[in-house]
């Protein structure tokens, strides 16, 4: 798949080798995690890909359009899900995986990483139908559609998955994170799984456990 990118890149130095593609959430753009960088204390020859989601109404927010990597029609077991829009927005963030090895980074030297919706979509596109990655990172999220995950397959049991979560997520309820992590565990994926005493954010001791996670990787 072609991507036409459309968001924000920031490399470390030169002799670019390995590649972390970060999505943001609901409502926010390319920009949101850039301060982060910093913070990280990531080595250099590293490139840093946000892309933006493209703008779409977004049915729990009465319509409004904003920038959404899929469509939220409820909350709860039995709300509706917008499944083609997760589809879609997996195939593109597999399309910029490809896009990364074309400029010379080998798969295996990718991270995707993605904060609440963004999590959800690199769930999907780190684990079926892109081969095996460095690693998933999910900030306050959870798995919308599991049953898309069979359906693009093969899933890779192979790849590292760390979720890191809001013991008073008000968004998304700890207990939808969990039984994400058991849908995910069921399906053979190893889940590596921290909580922190906050919400819907991302707060100093998580960072520094990112950035452990990612120099591991």
């Amino acid at each position: 798949m072609t991507v036409e990118f459309d968001g924000i890149e920031k490399e470390l130095g030169d002799g670019i080798e390995r590649a972390i593609i970060w999505l943001h959430g609901l409502g926010a753009d390319a920009g949101d995690f850039l301060p982060i960088i910093g913070e990280l204390g990531l080595p250099q020859g590293l490139r840093f890909v946000f892309p933006n989601a493209p703008f779409r109404p977004v049915t729990i927010n009465g319509g409004m359009v904003m920038r959404a990597w899929y469509d939220i029609r409820g909350f709860g077991p039995d709300a509706p899900e917008d499944s083609a829009g997760i589809a879609a927005s997996a195939a593109v963030v597999r399309g910029l995986v490809e896009r990364e090895i074309a400029r010379g980074i080998a798969r295996e030297r990718i991270v995707l990483a993605g904060f609440s919706q963004g999590g959800a979509i690199v769930l999907h596109a780190g684990l079926a139908g892109s081969g095996r990655i460095a690693g998933v990172l999910g900030l306050s999220t959870y798995l919308p559609a599991a049953g898309l995950l069979d359906a693009a397959g093969p899933i890779a049991t192979d790849v590292p998955v760390r979720l890191m979560h809001g013991s008073d997520d008000p968004v998304i309820p700890l207990a939808l994170a969990r039984a994400s992590t058991a849908a995910l565990e069921a399906r053979g994926i190893r889940v590596e799984w921290s909580t922190y005493r906050m919400g819907h954010e991302v707060i100093w001791p998580e960072l520094r456990d990112i950035s452990a996670w990612l120099r591991q990787r």
